[in-house]
C-alpha cells in the first residue's frame, strides 16, 4: 500500500459517491485507512521525539470520519473527498492541531486555531496586545513565510475587537478569527518516498507560531 493507493482510491470513490459503492468496496477501503493510520502512527512516533510538548495520539484518533456530516449539510456528497488527520491534540482543547490534509482537490497540512470559540479568541489577542511583536516577528521569519501561508477564512473584523484601539499597532492581527497556517502540497509531493520528512521539516517550522498560541490559550 502507498500513497498513491490512497488517492486512487479516492478518486474512484468521488466518481462513484455512494452508500452502495461504499458497501462494495469496504474492504478496500479499510485497507487504504489502516494502511494510512499506521503511517500516521510512524509519524507521531517521530514527532514525539523532536518535540517535548507534543502530545502524542492514536492513529485511530487522529484520523477523521470520511463520512460527512449529512444531518447539518444534506446537500454533501455522502463521503468526503479527502483524508483528514489532527496530531498533537490534548483532551482539553486548549491547543492548536497539526492537521494534515490530502484530498482529489487538494493536499496541505495546518496548524493553529481555526476559528477558535470566544474564550480563546479573546485569550489570543490579549497576548497578541501584551507582546504582538513576538507573533509578528515569527510570521514575519523569512523562512516561515516561504512555507506557509496564513489561513483566510474571510470573517476578519472591519474595524478593532471590542476593547482595543483601531489604531492599535496590531490592529490587522487583533481583526483576524482565524490564527492558521497552511501549506499546500501537491499528489506528487506527497507521493515521494521522503513525505515523512517532508512532514517533520514542516512541523519543526511550525512549532514558535503554534508555541505561541498554545501558551496564549492557556495562561
Amino acid at each position: 500500500m502507498n500513497f498513491q493507493q490512497l488517492f486512487t482510491f479516492l478518486e474512484d470513490l468521488q466518481r462513484n459517491n455512494s452508500k452502495e459503492w461504499m458497501d462494495e468496496n469496504r474492504k478496500r477501503y479499510h485497507a487504504v485507512r489502516d494502511w494510512y493510520i499506521n503511517w500516521l502512527e510512524e509519524l507521531d512516533a517521530q514527532l514525539v521525539k523532536i518535540d517535548d510538548d507534543y502530545v502524542s495520539i492514536e492513529g485511530r484518533k487522529a484520523i477523521n470520519r470520511i463520512n460527512n456530516n449529512l444531518m447539518f449539510h444534506p446537500d454533501k456528497p455522502v463521503y468526503k473527498d479527502h483524508f483528514g488527520a489532527g496530531l498533537d491534540l490534548n483532551e482539553n482543547g486548549k491547543q492548536g492541531d497539526f492537521y494534515i490534509h490530502l484530498g482529489t482537490e487538494e493536499s496541505f497540512i495546518a496548524g493553529g486555531f481555526y476559528k477558535p470559540k470566544k474564550e480563546l479568541l479573546d485569550s489570543i489577542r490579549d497576548a497578541i496586545d501584551y507582546n504582538g511583536e513576538e507573533f509578528q516577528k515569527i510570521i514575519d521569519t523569512k523562512s516561515f513565510r516561504n512555507t506557509f501561508e496564513l489561513v483566510d477564512d474571510g470573517d476578519s473584523l472591519k474595524t478593532a475587537p471590542k476593547g482595543f484601539s483601531k489604531d492599535h499597532e496590531h490592529i490587522d492581527l487583533l481583526r483576524l478569527k482565524t490564527f492558521a497556517v497552511q501549506h499546500v502540497l501537491t499528489q506528487k509531493q506527497v507521493m515521494q518516498e521522503d513525505f515523512m520528512q517532508h512532514c517533520i521539516r514542516v512541523y519543526k517550522e511550525m512549532i514558535p507560531f503554534r508555541a505561541y498560541l498554545n501558551k496564549a490559550v492557556t495562561v
